[in-house]
């Protein structure tokens, strides 16, 4: 169970590291969603949210601490950072869909969790006010080194390159709002009584709500709306759950529970595990195949997340 008050760095470390994993495999669940369901990123990302939503919700009488605040006391403390906290969540997952619809995965990939790190550095230099000292900075450069090598390793040719730019802008907009769910993550659980869970009740909820309008009524008249297409509804269905209850409802519980803990920069770098369980997802379930640069790039991000998570145990600020 996530804890509720911080955890020491190594288990911060973990729960980041698992909840990258979780995320990970979310890609390849929407992409056979995509490919047999009919359904679209704006319907897949909304099942997913409100899945998730539904699993806390029916969890949170079972685990909320003894003489904690009330969801309602949270949303009345501070309301618009978990409101903001949500559309920072649903717009990232969502635009990442759309850029690897438009953009191919190896371009969406390197742009969305390359261009992440940079806006975290930025944004928690001047927001939390966090140092970006000189390993952390080489580390994150390695890791993102290993992402460009990993991404492009697997790449497929032949990406439209009319719809390559527009795909572009679209993985630069998930990449804001992944730093932006981070920092605000890393906002709400610094120096505060809360826990994580609420949090990531709260977030997922206003994210299903922000998805619900552009999911139900969207402006393309191809587009599929909320319901799938094609395929067999019972499969679907058990994809979409588990979209809701491991990459949604545990991933994102265990990521705000470790950014209790490590900085924020780290945890971008953390996060960096996802593509790389997406490509052996790929591998050894779909059939794809990797280049030599792209297994090397695997070896070189899974060096730098060791690396990090040494030193954040070494760190006396992380516990």
């Amino acid at each position: 169970m996530v804890c509720s008050g911080p955890v020491p760095a190594g288990r911060a470390v973990v729960f980041i590291a698992l909840a990258a994993v979780a995320w990970g495999t979310g890609g390849a669940v929407a992409a056979v969603l995509f490919s047999t369901s009919g359904l679209d990123a704006f319907a897949v990302s909304f099942w997913r949210f409100a899945g998730g939503t539904a699993v806390l919700a029916a969890a949170w009488p079972l685990v909320r601490p003894a003489g904690g605040p009330s969801l309602t006391d949270r949303l009345r403390a501070v309301p618009v950072r978990p409101a903001a906290n949500g559309v920072g969540m649903a717009v990232f997952q969502t635009a990442y869909f759309a850029a690897v619809d438009r953009a191919g995965v190896a371009v969406a990939t390197v742009v969305t969790l390359g261009a992440g790190p940079v806006f975290v550095a930025l944004g928690a230099r001047l927001w939390l006010g966090e140092r970006l000292t000189r390993g952390r900075a080489g580390v994150t450069c390695l890791a993102i080194g290993g992402l460009v090598l990993l991404s492009m390793g697997g790449a497929e040719a032949g990406t439209a390159s009319g719809r390559w730019l527009p795909g572009i802008a679209l993985a630069l907009l998930s990449a804001l709002g992944y730093a932006g769910t981070i920092l605000l993550g890393r906002s709400l659980g610094a120096g505060r009584d809360g826990e994580p869970l609420g949090d990531t009740l709260i977030g997922l909820a206003v994210g299903t709500a922000f998805l619900l309008p552009v999911a139900a009524f969207p402006v393309p008249a191809a587009a599929g709306g909320l319901l799938p297409q094609r395929g067999d509804t019972v499969v679907t269905v058990a994809l979409l759950a588990y979209l809701g209850l491991v990459p949604s409802a545990l991933a994102y519980a265990l990521f705000f529970a470790g950014l209790r803990t490590v900085t924020a920069g780290t945890a971008s770098v953390l996060a960096l595990v996802e593509p790389l369980t997406a490509a052996a997802v790929a591998v050894f379930l779909l059939g794809e195949r990797l280049t030599p640069a792209g297994l090397a790039g695997g070896v070189i991000l899974l060096a730098a997340v060791a690396l990090l998570a040494v030193g954040e145990r070494r760190s006396p600020a992380s516990g």
